[in-house]
């Protein structure tokens, strides 16, 4: 069967280090590790879970506005800053 398959970079890459190594074609490699994850799907599914961030209150802002980048550092660092 004759397919077009758009591969991600890092995928791509490691198909052909494997490629290489073996001594294979790129055909071969695709099908080997197609045949290994197919035949062993529970493997695609042990992914971690997402990792959560808790918030946590960090007090009250000392500055009262931060659209002026200028006068943020001028506040914090003095009139020196520059």
């Amino acid at each position: 069967m004759r397919t077009t398959l758009t591969l991600d970079d890092d995928v791509a890459v490691q198909l052909e280090r494997m490629r290489v190594e073996k001594r294979i074609t790129l055909k071969e490699a695709v099908n080997s590790v197609l045949r290994r994850g197919l035949a062993n799907p529970e493997s695609l599914q042990s992914r971690a879970k997402p990792f959560k961030t808790r918030s946590v209150s960090v007090g009250r802002l000392k500055i009262q506005n931060l659209d002026n980048i200028g006068e943020v550092l001028a506040q914090l660092e003095g009139e020196d800053y520059k």
